[in-house]
């Protein structure tokens, strides 16, 4: 289940570093924990995207000037989401970065049907490589137009799904047909722009400050449904619950497709 958390701005011009999934994974982390439950606190199965709103680019980072901002979050399990969202609507106000934030609304993206072949955009960058403080080989460069790219992507996929115990082991065997297919296009025209689809961003993991690389640009991925399916909800590549590797369908209508999400909420934490 994807849902999107609308929040009211109250400052606008306030901002955000231009990569802020830290923040936005220290912020859910923390409310997953404060609310104790500890099959909720311990899990990683979730991913979330960046801010959406209207922005401006500094050298401090996106600025935002909309009214209003968007987070988009998502899950498997309906409970996490239920949970996460009960706690977060319980604070009068959040802040990321220097953005003061009102919990207003949340809207329920519609279920997709997938099939065997997708073109996905990227939400959030796409990270393939473990860092690690004896080299640096979490950020290595490494072509989205070669075998090892999809040889990551699958089998980091491979075992998450099976750490979900969702898939029986012939199951997981039966997904041996995995291949993501880059944009050519897009990878041309970015290199004619001397722009960059590939960027070394910031990763917090047990506070330890790493550096990893990331990569945003559409694709087409040819995979079981099954596969569609569980990337589509819980991310693609490593570190997902980290905010990265959010996906989300090609030509997608941003202003369709949702509707009101209502949830139980609660008092708890407003005295505290």
């Amino acid at each position: 289940m994807r849902v999107r958390i609308i929040f009211i701005l109250k400052n606008k011009g306030s901002f955000v570093p231009f990569h802020h999934q830290f923040l936005l994974a220290q912020l859910i982390k923390g409310i997953l924990v404060k609310g104790g439950d500890e099959q909720f606190v311990s899990s990683n199965f979730y991913n979330f995207s960046g801010l959406k709103g209207q922005t401006k680019i500094s050298r401090n980072g996106l600025h935002f000037y909309s009214s209003r901002v968007t987070l988009v979050l998502s899950s498997a399990n309906k409970g996490l989401i239920d949970y996460f969202l009960k706690h977060l609507f319980s604070f009068p106000q959040i802040e990321v970065g220097t953005m003061m934030l009102i919990p207003e609304a949340v809207e329920k993206e519609d279920d997709q049907d997938l099939g065997e072949a997708v073109k996905f955009v990227c939400i959030s960058p796409l990270v393939l490589v473990k860092p690690s403080f004896s080299d640096d080989r979490g950020k290595k460069f490494i072509s989205p137009q070669t075998d090892p790219f999809s040889d990551l992507l699958y089998e980091s996929t491979m075992i998450r799904m099976e750490k979900t115990g969702m898939y029986s082991p012939e199951e997981i065997e039966s997904f041996y047909k995995f291949q993501l297919v880059p944009d050519k296009n897009y990878l041309l025209k970015i290199k004619e722009q001397q722009k960059k689809f590939a960027r070394i961003y910031p990763l917090y993991d047990q506070d330890v400050k790493y550096e990893i690389r990331g990569y945003t640009f559409p694709f087409t991925l040819y995979a079981a449904k099954e596969v569609q399916d569980f990337l589509f909800i819980n991310g693609l590549g490593l570190y997902t619950h980290k905010g990265f590797g959010m996906l989300d369908l090609a030509h997608a209508d941003p202003g369709k497709g949702t509707s009101k999400y209502e949830f139980a909420k609660s008092m708890a934490f407003q005295s505290k």
